[in-house]
This record gives structure tokens, C-alpha cells and sequence, in this order.
């Protein structure tokens, strides 16, 4: 196949040999692109290609998911149970059976020992739906563990936080669609291009039929901020100050919607109040924005037929996160833009299944959006699963976040982590891993096994990688989509449905419970729990998702396809049916830059990684562009430090220091460097972790640190080269 021009330099795509071409959905981001990947007469896959009638896609991938297929045969691939043999302290193989035995065996150890909580339960957000839900039955129902959580806590906490304080439910409630519609956009501490490059594509496509502003909040000069009509350069951590100072300008000019706010929520006197405090001569004095670029942007966003919201983990983040989301929240109810085309606040996720753990795992909860908190959804599952509700504690447990300085001191004894690497995503990481020496027991279940935790673990459990496997993801706009069966698991690793359902068996309780054999048959389960639901599952089936190439919920019995927004009939989840206005006092508890540690470290990703680099750091054509760590400064304080262009400096932090490449530019301001976050073994040595009090999200983008030029500069590279090795 030959594109370009024919008769010089064309560019050549060589035949890869595939013979069948098989659907499934790509298993890196929260964006949720159909694809179908190329198998050859050998049985291997060869290729990856998007899928032209797909809705979220159509046709189109990004780097990650162009070389996806590369990834079965990716180093390091965990292919057999291990158990650490404690006398030589090393890993031995072992049988499935002999595995799960020891697995059960010392969890009921421990339990018997300690209390039921003494185990804590850590999972992922990069599962299929089917798997949450069943880790979610042997995590309430068998184990009765309430200190279960989500590695989403690190990513997506303060949106499902910010959601239910200000809608009473979590789930977004807008759609890709939305670009089509909007007169105005804004984006906070979000870098779309380079995060979810595939919804930036149907933005561009947005554009393109009609100009629309776009206004981008973000401290440093993204690839977004340089396309943006209007760039606000905020001080980080100050994004509740710009949010009320937004609010203030509105309100005082008699730009809201009023008959909206009077209808569909509750709290705006106390909420008036509150921003009657932050005029723009004041707020522009903390988040560094100038008064009157507050004012334009609040006229522009306000006066806006329809205006739309996005934000990533520049929001999320923070020790503000969850105040900032209902800030976002706020400002699109004082509006009137919630429900409508082109009007929404969208949280955009991380994770290709983050949304499927925050619906159907269970770890802040029950299946379907139920609380613990409520005798009624207590009552219905019980039932449902055949157990006594005492079984169920009456509210929900530890955070991830909370998980391990809880094993610090001693509550916990055990824990299990499923494709979830703590030592390479959780901040502080010398404190994560004596935490993780303190354990009496831990189980690593992942598709690789040369994670970091594994180092530490006593038992390792080889798990199937995504396209291994088969069941449902939901994207970021609610869009549930089929996985199917590409290729046989590697070696003797199992899907993590059967791990689960195997583990089940080795307690009574386990047996007494239904555990279904295949994924179709336990989204028959998901159907039925959910009918009646805003979640609702009941009018889809696994080929009415394939058929559609993906289905939005809600999508109720007998429908034809799913719904785009909700709260279109501007009925929220409170018990009043309003949505509610929350008044945000800031609190100033930032790290902040001083004389000793005088810089901002900022953290974001870059198109070519996902997260901590397991997978993309193993994939040649996608880790060559970005192979080592690297930090973004300018060239002012470079030069004043005496630290040159391509040169290696050191980041010293109150709890670390690291070592990394310096690329000077302009892109950051003289007092901020950036690191992209995929490279752990740099940022989170550095990085500080206070929580939000509400979503217990850790705050990796606030932190200081002072930076030198490393004094050996052939050993600062040897030791970037070790770092990067797999």
C-alpha cells in the first residue's frame, strides 16, 4: 500500500501477513477507541488498526494503540505462579493449585489472627468490568475485607468525589459529542494532545466546522496551551481561587442562569456568600492571574449559548481535587450547563477501565453506585448474592492512600495488589517500600513480572493481559465496549476472572455464592442488578455492544442504543433531586517554592507512555521517543545555576533526590521544572503526597525542590541508562 506521492519517496506500510482481523477495545486510556488487531497464519498478532464505523475513533489511533499488538509478546511477561521460598529468599515455580492454596491459606491466617480488616485488597482500574465485579463478590462476600480499594484513588477520586458532593451520584455527565455542540471550551490542567490525542482529534474535527474559543488553564505552556485562544498560566494549586473568582464575576454582573439555579439547586445563598469574597483584584494575587483575564474569561464563558468543562489530573491532583471538580460543577450549574448538548462538566479518566472499578468493583461500596452506608442497597445485595447483610460493614473502609501508612503501624498484616504497582505509582517512594518490607504476607497478581512490588511479594500470580481475555470497559463517556478474546493467554497465566473464581472456591462461603464461568454470564448479573438504575446495564448484551461498537449507559430494557448526557431532565441524585451549590473556602496547605527549596515540580504525561511506563517502556517504536527521564526547565535559572542544555542535573526534595536529563525551554516558568510522571524512578523519589481530605487523592503536582548540575556527569547518565532498563 503506497501513500504520497507515487513516484518519489513514497511511503511504503509493508504487509505484516495478517489473515483475520479480530475486534476488541484498546486496553491504555480512558478514551475508549474500538480496534481490531491482525493475526497471521502462525496464530500471532501482527498488527493493530482502528475501527472505521466506530463512534469514538472512527478509524483513528494513537502511537500506543497503532503498536498494541506488540505488546503479547512484550518482555518480562509473567508466565507461571511463583512463590518465594523463604530460606534461599528467592522465587521458586509452582502449580496453580499450590499457588492459590498458599494465597488462601495465609489470608486466613492472618484474618483469624488480626480481624478481618488486617488484609487490605488493592486493584486497578485496567481490568474488565466482569473481573471488578467479581473481585467486588469475593472482596465483600468471601473475604470480607473493608479495606478494598482502587489504584483509581491515585487518579480519579476527586472527580467521583466532586460528582457526588455536587450531583449526588458519581458519573460524567457529558459525552465526545458535546465538542460538536459548545460555543466555549475550557480545559483544566489538562494537555489533551498528548493525554487522550484521539479526543483531541474530535475536537480539531469540532473545530474545523466551526470556531468556538478554547481557554486553557494550566501552569505550564502545554501543546494545548499554545493552540489555546486564551492561556491562564495558573499558580499551581490555586485552582479553587480562579474557580470563585469565575463565580464572583458571574454573579455580580447578573450573567448566571437564574431560573436554572432556582429550579435545579439548592445551597446558592450560602454559596453567593462565600464568593462574594474572592473579587478578581484579590483572587489574582494567589493564583496569579491578572483581574481583568478574569473577567473575560468568566463574561466568555457565561454569555456562551453552551460551555463545556474538561479537566484531568492537573485538577485531580492537588489537595484542592475534589473542591476544584465541584468547583468546575459549580460553575456549569450557575450557567445552566449541565444536561445539554455542549454543555457539561467532564471529567476526563485516566485508565481504559477506571469507570468500570467506580460502577462495578465494589471498592467504595456495592455493585451498581450502592452504598454501604444504606440498608437498602446493604439488604439487595446480600440477597442477591445469598449472604446475611451483617456480613457487610455499614460503611466503606480504608482508602489506597490510607492503605499503607495503616500497614506502617501495624493494623495491616496482608495485602494483595492486582495490576497495581505501588512502588512505581505511589508518591514518596523509599517510604512505600519499607512500608511494603513491613507486611507478613503479600500477593502480586499481574500480567508482568518484572514489577517493582514483586521484589517484596511472597506469592506471584501470573494474570492474562487484556486482549487475553474477554468482557466490557467503559470509557469516559459512559460508552461501554467489548473486549473479545485476541489471543491465548502467555504461557500459564490465567485471566484474573478465573484467578478470582478459583481463589472463591478455597472458602465455604465462596462455594455457597454463584461465581459464573464466563464473562457473558456474569453481565447477565450486572443487567439484572442494575435495571431501574441511573447505571443502568439492562438493555445491552455483550453482541448488542460489539454490533454498536460500543453502547452508553443508561441504556434501559428495550431500548436501541444508550443515552448521551444526563441529567437532561434536570433531576439529580440528591434526595431533593437538586443538584447542590458548595460554598469552597481555599486553604493555602501547599509545599510551596521558598529560599531553600525555591522551585515548583510539576508532573504530566507525554503521548508516546502510559502511566509508569509497564507496558509502553517494553514497545521499541513507542519507548524510543521517549527512552530516558528528562526534566523541562528554563533557560533563565538554568543559566543562573550554571546547568547547560542536555546536560544531567540533580532534584533534591525534602524526602529525595533524583537524577535526570535537562531539556531547557520555555515552556516552564523560571521558578517550575516538569518531569513526565511515566518515569516513577525520578518524580515520586521527589514528590510530597498530601492528601484531599475528601477523595484522599494524593497531591503529586505540589511540591519544591532545589535543583544543582549533577557532579559526575558520566555517572548521572549510567545511572539514567540503569533506570530506564527492563
Amino acid at each position: 500500500m503506497l501513500f504520497g506521492r507515487h513516484t518519489k519517496n513514497p511511503i511504503k506500510i509493508a504487509d505484516k501477513g495478517a489473515v483475520e482481523w479480530k475486534y476488541t477495545t484498546c486496553g491504555y486510556c480512558s478514551t475508549g477507541c474500538s480496534i481490531e488487531v491482525g493475526i497471521n497464519a502462525e496464530g500471532k498478532a501482527v498488527g493493530s488498526r482502528g475501527v472505521g464505523n466506530a463512534p469514538v475513533n472512527q478509524g483513528k489511533l494513537c502511537i500506543k494503540g497503532i503498536f498494541e499488538h506488540e505488546l503479547f509478546n512484550s518482555a518480562n511477561r509473567g508466565k507461571t505462579p511463583l512463590l518465594r521460598d523463604r530460606v534461599i529468599d528467592s522465587y521458586r515455580e509452582a502449580g496453580w493449585d499450590e499457588a492459590l492454596d498458599k494465597t488462601a491459606a495465609e489470608i486466613k491466617r492472618i484474618q483469624e489472627k488480626y480481624g478481618r480488616d488486617s488484609v487490605a485488597i488493592v486493584s486497578t482500574g485496567q481490568i474488565l468490568t466482569e473481573e471488578f465485579y467479581t473481585l467486588g463478590k469475593l472482596a465483600r462476600g468471601v473475604i470480607g475485607t473493608n479495606n478494598y480499594d482502587g489504584n483509581t484513588t491515585l487518579c480519579m477520586a476527586s472527580a467521583v468525589s466532586g460528582y457526588k458532593r455536587s450531583f449526588g451520584s458519581d458519573g460524567p455527565p457529558g459525552c465526545y459529542d458535546d465538542f460538536d455542540s459548545t460555543e466555549c471550551l475550557m480545559a483544566f490542567g489538562s494537555n489533551l494532545p498528548e493525554q487522550h490525542p484521539i479526543i483531541f482529534w474530535r475536537l480539531k474535527m469540532a473545530l474545523e466546522k466551526r470556531k468556538f474559543p478554547i481557554i486553557v488553564v494550566d501552569p505550564r505552556v502545554t501543546m494545548f496551551a499554545q493552540m489555546a485562544d486564551i492561556h491562564l498560566p495558573i499558580t499551581p494549586g490555586t485552582d479553587v481561587v480562579l474557580l470563585n473568582a469565575l463565580a464572583h464575576v458571574i454573579l455580580k454582573e447578573g450573567l448566571q442562569d437564574q431560573a436554572y439555579i432556582d429550579a435545579h439547586c439548592s445551597g446558592f445563598e450560602e454559596f453567593k456568600t462565600l464568593v462574594e469574597q474572592y473579587d478578581p483584584i484579590t483572587a489574582s494575587r494567589i493564583c496569579g492571574i491578572d483581574e481583568d483575564t478574569i473577567r473575560v474569561v468568566a463574561r466568555l464563558y457565561a454569555k456562551a449559548g453552551a460551555a463545556m468543562s474538561i479537566w484531568t489530573m492537573g485538577i485531580n491532583q492537588s489537595t484542592h481535587g475534589s473542591d476544584g471538580v465541584v468547583g468546575i460543577n459549580s460553575l456549569n450549574l450557575i450557567t445552566g450547563n449541565i444536561g445539554k448538548p455542549g454543555g457539561t462538566s467532564l471529567s476526563i479518566t485516566g485508565q481504559c477501565n477506571a469507570m468500570g472499578t467506580r460502577e462495578w468493583s465494589s471498592a467504595s461500596g456495592l455493585p451498581g453506585y450502592r452504598a454501604l452506608e444504606k440498608d437498602k442497597d446493604r439488604e439487595d445485595i446480600a440477597k442477591f448474592w445469598g449472604i446475611d447483610p451483617e456480613f457487610f460493614p455499614k460503611k466503606r473502609g480504608m482508602f489506597m492512600t490510607d492503605i499503607f501508612p495503616a500497614i506502617e503501624t501495624g493494623q495491616i498484616k496482608a495485602l494483595w495488589l492486582i495490576a497495581t504497582n505501588p512502588m512505581t505509582s505511589m508518591p514518596n517512594t523509599p517510604r512505600i517500600k519499607k512500608t511494603l518490607e513491613k507486611l507478613e504476607f503479600m500477593v502480586v497478581q499481574d500480567a508482568y513480572a518484572d514489577v517493582e512490588c514483586t521484589k517484596y511479594a511472597h506469592v506471584f500470580l501470573p494474570a492474562a493481559l487484556w486482549g487475553e481475555k474477554e468482557g466490557c470497559f467503559t470509557n469516559t463517556e459512559r460508552r461501554v465496549n467489548l473486549v473479545r478474546k485476541v489471543m491465548e493467554p502467555h504461557g500459564n497465566s490465567k485471566p484474573d476472572m478465573w484467578i478470582f473464581n478459583e481463589l472463591a472456591k478455597r472458602w465455604e462461603q465462596g462455594r455457597k455464592i454463584r461465581f459464573p464461568e464466563t464473562a457473558a454470564a456474569v453481565f447477565d448479573e450486572m443487567r439484572e442488578l442494575s435495571q431501574g438504575r441511573m447505571l443502568n446495564y439492562s438493555g445491552m448484551s455483550h453482541d448488542k455492544i460489539e454490533k454498536q461498537r460500543g453502547i452508553q449507559w443508561p441504556c434501559a430494557e428495550g431500548a436501541e442504543t444508550g443515552t448521551p448526557r444526563l441529567y437532561t431532565d434536570g433531576v439529580f441524585q440528591h434526595y431533593d433531586g437538586k443538584a447542590k451549590l458548595i460554598p469552597l473556602p481555599f486553604v493555602d496547605n501547599n509545599e510551596r517554592p521558598d529560599e531553600e527549596y525555591p522551585f515548583w515540580l510539576n508532573s504530566g504525561r507525554v503521548v508516546e507512555h502510559f502511566h509508569t511506563r509497564t507496558r509502553t517502556g517494553k514497545i521499541g517504536n513507542v519507548n524510543k521517543f521517549s527512552p530516558t527521564p528528562y526534566m523541562e526547565m528554563n533557560p533563565d535559572s538554568a543559566k543562573k545555576l550554571g546547568i547547560e542544555h542536555m546536560t544531567y542535573a540533580r532534584l533534591i526534595s525534602r524526602r529525595g533526590d533524583a537524577v535526570v536529563l535537562v531539556q531547557l525551554t520555555q515552556r516552564v516558568a523560571p521558578n517550575m521544572v516538569f518531569i513526565p510522571f511515566h518515569f516513577h524512578e525520578c518524580v515520586n523519589r521527589l514528590t510530597l503526597g498530601l492528601l484531599d481530605p475528601h477523595s484522599r487523592q494524593p497531591a503529586f503536582k505540589q511540591c519544591s525542590v532545589k535543583i544543582e548540575p549533577a557532579s559526575n556527569q558520566q555517572e548521572a547518565a549510567a545511572i539514567n541508562v540503569a533506570a530506564r532498563s527492563f
